[in-house]
């Protein structure tokens, strides 16, 4: 969200490594690295800092979570349910909306339609104004029949977030979703729901 992200984030960089020169068992420096790289698209860099404060933390849920979507990024979503799951009964009483979030995705790119709906929904009522949300549903409901209601997910992801309009600008502006092996799953699964909902190509 900074208007001068470069400089931001390479300031960062060299605070985070004064801190490792210091002292490099700290899970919570480990994610914050993790999280620079993730924001700077580097993610098996990303992920090597998040399997290390966890490493460090086996109840470091935050590290888990960011994890599970960095392994979403890379097209293994598989492998990324167990680390979101674990830090949802770590946490059982937040409200848990990117966890949710997470595994909802997870189980639209395997095709579990009905998992993704149930999960999405809930990260829906702890958030209706996260468009993400609103235009994964719609593709889950897309995906399923629900023609109806994903058109109204879409309609609602479009209203809070009038830029992501086509699957070429949703592309542009969630760049972390362009990894060869996600846009394979996506091909079938979350590009084949947004059609269906009626989101354009272009």
């Amino acid at each position: 969200m900074s208007s001068y992200v470069k400089q931001d984030e390479a300031r960062i960089e060299r605070l985070l490594l004064e801190a490792f020169e210091r002292d490099t068992d700290r899970s919570m420096a480990h994610y914050a690295m993790g999280v620079l790289r993730r924001s700077q698209n580097r993610f098996a860099e990303a992920q090597i800092e998040f399997e290390a404060a966890i490493a460090l933390d086996r109840n470091d849920a935050l590290a888990m979570i960011q994890l599970g979507n960095i392994l979403r990024y890379l097209g293994q979503p598989e492998a990324a349910i167990p680390y979101v799951a674990k830090a949802i009964r770590l946490n059982p009483r937040d409200p848990n909306i990117v966890s949710y979030f997470c595994l909802g995705c997870c189980h639209v790119l395997l095709g579990n339609v009905d998992q993704a709906i149930e999960l999405l929904r809930k990260a829906r009522a702890a958030n209706p104004r996260f468009w993400i949300i609103q235009l994964y549903l719609a593709v889950a409901l897309g995906l399923r029949g629900d023609l109806d209601e994903a058109r109204l997910a879409l309609s609602e992801s479009l209203t809070l977030e009038a830029e992501v309009s086509s699957l070429a600008r949703m592309r542009a502006y969630l760049p972390f979703l362009t990894h060869p092996q996600h846009l394979a799953l996506a091909d079938e699964t979350l590009d084949a729901g947004l059609r269906r909902a009626g989101f354009p190509d272009e």
